[in-house]
């Protein structure tokens, strides 16, 4: 059974490697192994994570079984947006996956942001599975980008809402 809870700089190696795990077996096969890799080294590197669990404003948190974390999830308040804060990630370790690990770490996330009105998150279009997820729980398509992540990343993401009051 996992518990979810706030990460420490105790977890960034475990978040890593489970960050990497999760980046592979959902993106390769809409960007391929190399570009994804490139990808993890660029989001992914101990530092990013580091300074992730530390930004103020967000909240990183992880499941955790006590020995060993089975997803993620971070969110920080925009600093664009108005009352909104961005679900940034939430990943589950394959081998977890459908077992309420998600849920569980989204269930937390929303509840984080006591001045939020709504929780924003960006997808990837061909990714059925995390869309299904984040339709089930009230979300709904309000745009597109070509630079999901970051400026200039050529990523196509859907961009999805969801009201908080």
């Amino acid at each position: 059974m996992f518990f979810v809870r706030t990460a420490t700089d105790r977890d960034v190696e475990p978040l890593r490697s489970l960050l990497t795990q999760s980046f592979h077996a959902t993106y390769d096969r809409f960007y391929g192994p190399a570009k994804v890799a490139e990808l993890v080294a660029a989001w992914h590197s101990s530092a990013e994570i580091k300074r992730r669990i530390q930004v103020k404003g967000g909240e990183y948190l992880v499941a955790d079984d006590g020995k060993r974390i089975g997803g993620m999830a971070f969110a920080a308040m925009s600093e664009k947006l108005a009352k909104t804060a961005i679900l940034h990630q939430l990943y589950v370790h394959p081998d977890h996956q459908r077992q309420g690990v998600g849920r569980d770490l989204f269930a937390e996330i929303e509840t984080c942001f006591p001045d939020a009105e709504i929780l924003r998150l960006e997808v990837e279009p061909q990714n059925a599975g995390a869309i299904a997820f984040y339709e089930a729980h009230g979300f709904a398509e309000v745009d597109r980008t070509t630079n999901c992540g970051g400026p200039d990343s050529g990523i196509e993401a859907l961009i999805l809402e969801k009201p908080l009051r």
